[in-house]
């Protein structure tokens, strides 16, 4: 497989050893796509598992902080407010549900982040105009 030197022609080249040049070009270049899409999903897999286990540690840690932050919220509002018990427990119950949702929809938005072999994509949406030749063009675009 010899390709055209400085002082050769392409066109005194055989046709196999053109075939054989670019079957191994058309390797390379899925080699490469290939090893691109292994590299951008082993970061955002990273990513997410680094995200998943840092929640997951700090939800542990904060469980019981949570818990003893509630008791003194509902008796500071016994005390500040003269609430009743059951309904200064209520209340910090209600309040709880709603920074939980907060957190929820947080969550929700920055999952919908990972973009995911977003460059491996967009080159492999490039490969059938790469192979496509200028007569395979129609004279006149198709409009809507």
């Amino acid at each position: 497989m010899t390709e055209a030197g400085p002082g050769e022609r392409i066109e005194d080249q055989s046709l196999g050893e053109l075939v054989a040049q670019a079957s191994s070009g058309i390797s390379k270049l899925i080699r490469a796509e290939i090893s691109l899409a292994k590299m951008e999903l082993k970061v955002d897999a990273r990513k997410a598992v680094i995200g998943g286990a840092l929640f997951f540690v700090s939800l542990a840690v904060f469980a019981p902080v949570i818990i003893f932050l509630g008791l003194a919220l509902a008796y500071g509002l016994m005390e500040l407010f003269d609430m009743w018990a059951w309904l200064a427990f209520l209340t910090v119950a209600l309040t709880y549900v709603a920074v939980a949702v907060l957190l929820g929809v947080v969550g929700v938005l920055v999952v919908k982040r990972i973009r995911g072999a977003q460059r491996t994509r967009r080159t492999l949406g490039d490969l059938p105009k790469a192979w496509q030749h200028e007569s395979d063009k129609p004279a006149i675009a198709q409009t809507d």
